[in-house]
This record gives C-alpha cells, structure tokens and sequence, in this order.
C-alpha cells in the first residue's frame, strides 16, 4: 500500500471527528508504545459538559480495577443548566475495550511496569465519546532533552529548506 493511499484514508477518518481534549504533554512526557481506542461511560450532564467543550486531561490516568479499566482524575466540570441532576467533577469512568484489548493493557502494566496514558477525547462521527489511550513508558530527563533537540533541529531544517527553495 502506498503512502499516498494511507494518507487519503487517515484524513477520511479525520471529517467527523471532534476533539474536545487533547493531552499534548503526554507526547512529551511519555514514550507511546501502543495506541488503543476506547468509548467511555458518561452521565447526560457530561456529555452535554463536553460538548460545550470543558474537560481537562491535563493530570489523567488510567488503572485497571479488576478486569475493567477505569479512566481516573479527569476533569469534567459541573453542566450549570443540569440543576440537581449534575455529576461529579472527577469521578471514575469506565472505558468500555474489548476483552483482548483489556488483556493486552494488562499484560503492559504487570509484566512491564507501563502507564495507560489519554491522549484525547473526541466525538466522532456517529456522535458518541471516545477517548484515544496508550501504553506508555515514562521519559526521563536525558530523553526530554534528546526530544527537544529533535523537534529543534527539524524545525530549524525546514525554516533553511523554505528560505533557500
């Protein structure tokens, strides 16, 4: 398959998608190893809360509890029109994978010692919630530097590149 045919595909996948979160310090602070897609299980006033755009990814995790994995610290403000019937703010909220996905996450954090990390949350186009997650490997500061470097040097790349074509 070409890269061109990929790359048609990526963006057709893209039109209905939209990204309510995004972790970018996540890329930052963690090797990504492995990508998974999750639906997650919300109450009316966070949907509602979403799709007004307030959440924030910013300290979140997920953690296995039993065999259900749970994404935890993810700020999701109170819905102000929702009265009574509001939600709590950083409440626990399943993700709803498939079992061999489950095992495979499983399999990362206890052999591995790995963190599922989220990345973002978005609707796509039928409407529901997901919330794209990975397996992840903490960086340490030499491996910051190095990415930092990196960005750096391709940045400045193609600043030469535009100035002389």
């Amino acid at each position: 398959m070409s890269s061109k045919a990929g790359g048609a595909k990526a963006s057709k996948k893209q039109e209905g998608i939209k990204v309510v979160a995004e972790n970018r310090r996540a890329r930052y602070d963690f090797e990504l190893i492995q990508f998974f897609e999750a639906a997650i299980e919300l109450v009316g006033s966070e949907v509602k809360s979403l799709r007004v755009g307030h959440i924030n990814l910013g300290e979140a995790y997920a953690a296995m509890k039993g065999t259900e994995i749970f994404l935890i610290n993810s700020n999701i403000p109170e819905y102000r029109e929702a009265n009574r019937f509001n939600h709590e703010q950083k409440r626990p909220r399943k993700l709803l994978l498939n079992r061999k996905e489950i095992d495979r996450l499983a399999v990362g954090i206890q052999r591995e010692g790995l963190t599922i990390v989220p990345l973002k949350m978005f609707f796509n186009a039928r409407g529901r919630v997901k919330v794209d997650i990975a397996l992840a490997r903490g960086k340490k500061n030499v491996d910051k530097r190095e990415t930092i470097k990196v960005r750096d040097w391709n940045r400045e790349k193609s600043r030469v590149l535009r100035d002389r074509g």
